[in-house]
């Protein structure tokens, strides 16, 4: 069969390439720049609990390393003049400063740390990675010019010095907001333009918050309101820092002039006087567009990341939901690559990741005009109690309507009116938490480690295993009935054992898609549920097993009304 065609390079496109790779898919990389990203500090990116993971067990670089973690929050005021959100790293506490009441509910139980890295860092491990995988080929210098499909598979034209035409199974256009592949699908694009913009520095200075991020709402040196005031810092590794403003409604133009201006002040007030010393490394000026193309799939041609929608809340969400856009699509793709075409399994690409990336839209579009204008929350927020710093600092870190990971409720792949189902802490359609197993092999492995191989996890919740070696109980209790019913399986499942898992009770049993989301949890060995759970979980019976049955069905009847038997 022929390669998966992926075209773009940024770190979407390369996720994909090497989330196939590991499933024994090859790829073809179509990248229109010479192969290597410029290093731009001020070009940064936060990356979740989960998308860390994914970078890290595809490129096999500690990411942390290059990057700085934050966790927990609390609201600040210093001398009642700065209004400030400070995530502080988790094992550090600000235990001088004054919190407010609703800083201080929340100062706990932060949850895992986000991932602050350079975007050049990023993308050169994962180039570094595809690298060394032999199943893909980067074709630098080749700009897409067409595409043509067929039944059996789609023909992609490249110019430019490595101008050809490449044969693939399918393609995958993760080549940004000016997606050519989306242009040549005729697939529209519609959304907001210029939601927001922010004036952006990259600067290295010794600030009063080492390791933490800062979130400053109202600082009190600028008087033209909120919203032209607010301003975000991330700290990167070598005392750098990412600062960003807030702008004004408008297309003023950002001078360097106006930059130095807010860098210097912005610096003397955090530091309560004059400017300490600082050095500019980068700076640019990040516009936020909310767009969401109208498909996402036109026969054997898909869009990605920035191709397939544009959102940039608190300017932090894009790539990370880029990224789970690779992971969703390519465990599908290598399923139907390996065992043939399996349509209802490549439509559940759409209908989940389109899903989820709506409700992100709506909520930034529901809620930030009131945090920006300072109206109150209750009338656009049903139901809430909490205050616009919680909201935002719940976005930047990965929770609540702005920033927590969408979950596939509604998808055509989870089973329904299962007897056996119970309700764990995790619900159906989430990502699980990343336990401590023990695979088949009696090593003790992390349960995302296990992760984007193309194959179902099934995890049974055996409390006391953890302390006995595995010949002891791999043959004990339900272990041999319930290895028997994952042999059984539709699609290759792998078995693995929990000492605990949140929410559930001892022999309970869970299903976990390749990409890490729930697809039910059970009560006890129920071969059956387990069965019909998995099934639906991979789109249905295959496309060719469904049309034999069909064809069987169809050739009795017809010797029915014949008589002939």
């Amino acid at each position: 069969m022929d390669p998966v065609i992926v075209v773009g390079a940024g770190p979407v496109g390369l996720t994909l390439a090497l989330a196939l790779a590991r499933q024994e898919v090859p790829c073809v990389v179509l990248d229109e720049g010479p192969g290597k990203e410029e290093p731009r500090l001020a070009r940064t990116v936060v990356l979740r609990e989960d998308t860390t993971a994914l970078m890290e067990r595809l490129t096999g670089v500690r990411l942390g390393e290059r990057g700085v973690h934050w966790a927990g929050w609390r609201s600040l005021r210093r001398k009642q003049v700065m209004r400030e959100v400070v995530f502080d790293l988790p094992a550090e506490r600000a235990d001088d400063a004054e919190e407010t009441e609703e800083g201080a509910a929340r100062a706990e139980g932060a949850g895992p740390a986000p991932l602050h890295i350079a975007q050049h860092e990023l993308t050169g491990a994962l180039r570094a990675a595809l690298a060394r995988e032999p199943l893909v080929q980067v074709a630098v210098d080749s700009r897409l010019d067409a595409i043509e499909q067929e039944r059996s598979g789609v023909t992609a034209r490249t110019r430019g010095p490595q101008g050809t035409w490449w044969r693939g199974s399918y393609l995958v256009g993760c080549d940004g907001p000016r997606s050519t592949v989306r242009k040549l699908q005729d697939i529209r694009f519609p959304g907001r333009t210029a939601v927001e913009r922010h004036a952006v520095a990259a600067l290295r200075a010794e600030l009063p918050w080492p390791g933490r991020a800062v979130l400053h709402r109202m600082p009190p040196w600028r008087t033209s309101g909120p919203s032209a005031g607010e301003v975000t810092a991330r700290p990167l590794p070598d005392g750098v820092w990412r600062v960003d403003w807030l702008l004004p409604p408008g297309k003023d133009l950002v001078t360097p002039e106006l930059l130095v201006t807010r860098v210097r002040e912005t610096l003397a007030g955090w530091t309560d006087g004059a400017t300490p010393p600082y050095e500019l490394l980068d700076t640019g000026v990040h516009t936020v567009h909310h767009r969401l193309a109208r498909r996402w799939r036109a026969g054997r041609v898909f869009l990605a990341g920035d191709a397939a929608h544009l959102l940039g809340a608190l300017g932090t969400h894009g790539l990370d939901e880029g990224l789970r856009d690779a992971d969703n699509l390519a465990w599908k793709l290598g399923r139907v690559w390996h065992h043939g075409p399996h349509e209802p399994l490549l439509d559940s690409y759409q209908t989940e990741r389109r899903a989820v990336i709506a409700a992100r839209l709506r909520a930034a579009d529901q809620t930030l005009p009131v945090l920006r204008g300072g109206g109150g929350l209750r009338a656009y927020v049903p139901g809430t109690a909490r205050g616009h710093d919680v909201l935002l600092a719940d976005g930047h870190l990965g929770r609540g309507a702005l920033g927590a990971p969408g979950a596939y409720t509604d998808s055509p792949l989870a089973p329904r009116h299962l007897e056996g189902e119970i309700a764990v802490g995790t619900a159906p359609g989430e990502q699980v938490s990343d336990v401590r197993v023990t695979a088949e092999d009696g090593t003790f492995v992390r349960l995302r480690d296990r992760l984007g191989r193309g194959v179902l996890l099934v995890v049974l919740i055996a409390p006391g295993t953890g302390v006995w070696d595995r010949k002891h109980w791999v043959s004990a209790g339900v272990m041999p009935r319930l290895a028997a019913a994952v042999t059984a399986l539709p699609h290759p499942a792998e078995l693995l054992v929990a000492e605990s898992y949140p929410g559930a009770p001892a022999h309970s049993v869970l299903l976990v898609r390749p990409d890490g989301h729930l697809v039910t949890a059970l009560s006890g060995v129920r071969p059956a549920d387990l069965y019909s759970a998995a099934e639906t979980a991979v789109g249905g019976p295959a496309q060719a097993e469904a049309e034999a049955e069909a064809d069987t069905g169809a050739k009795a009847q017809a010797r029915a009304g014949s008589g002939v038997r």
